[in-house]
């Protein structure tokens, strides 16, 4: 079976900004797990240094594997930007689009994450269209975590622009919003992993704590920056 990638590639080429770490190494047709942009224990207090040392260096890295595993046996496949796979996650073999998935999520989601005081705050164009379109910080808040926690089983919790709104949507698995099987697409500025293994050492079963803990750690400064590469 063949499996194509369409030309045409809309917002996930042009109006998503490519996400650092998550692209194969030049050269090569590989991709490689990126260092985290902080310490283990940099997020203490929201999320514990085990748990990050084991999704980063096991589960993300397990992505990254089984992935480049995955491509090595379709060279057209390897050479397409990761982006551009994601688009049209719907025409590739299952091991391509979760892993692929896996690897920009966690890629992207990493830096969404910064020490507590090392995050900045929305930028005023940002804080701006929030309040266009959820009404205030508080309320855009209350719908995140509501699609986090609504989120049955494994998967994300999303915000996007898509039409030129912000929206917020939710992917189970590895999906994201750059795929084409996705509910709501668009280009991604904020996400959170609602898998267990991103919060359950320390929260267990009370994905709602581990949400509210994971406001004090967004990297408001590189949602800021996504927001601007998107609108």
């Amino acid at each position: 079976m063949k499996y194509l990638i369409i030309g045409a590639l809309g917002f996930a080429l042009s109006g998503c900004a490519s996400i650092e770490g998550a692209q194969a190494q030049q050269g090569s047709n590989s991709y490689t797990l990126p260092a985290l942009p902080y310490a283990y224990d940099a997020l203490e207090g929201a999320i514990d240094a085990q748990t990050m040392e084991i999704h980063h260096g096991r589960h993300h890295q397990g992505y990254v594997n089984n992935l480049n595993a995955a491509l090595a046996e379709n060279a057209q496949l390897a050479a397409t930007p990761l982006e551009a796979l994601l688009a049209n996650a719907g025409q590739l073999p299952a091991a391509i689009r979760n892993n692929g998935g896996g690897h920009y999520n966690h890629s992207l989601f990493w830096r969404l994450m910064a020490p507590v005081g090392q995050g900045g705050e929305p930028s005023a164009a940002l804080q701006e269209a929030i309040v266009r379109d959820f009404g205030s910080m508080d309320a855009f808040k209350a719908a995140f975590n509501r699609a986090a926690t609504g989120q049955f089983g494994s998967g994300w919790a999303w915000l996007v622009v898509a039409d030129g709104a912000l929206r917020i949507t939710s992917t189970p698995n590895q999906d994201n919003p750059l795929m084409d099987v996705a509910p709501t697409q668009g280009a991604p500025l904020l996400a959170i992993d609602v898998w267990e293994h991103a919060y359950y050492l320390k929260y267990q079963n009370r994905r709602a704590d581990y949400l509210t803990a994971w406001w004090s750690v967004v990297n408001w400064n590189e949602v800021n920056r996504l927001y601007e590469a998107a609108r």
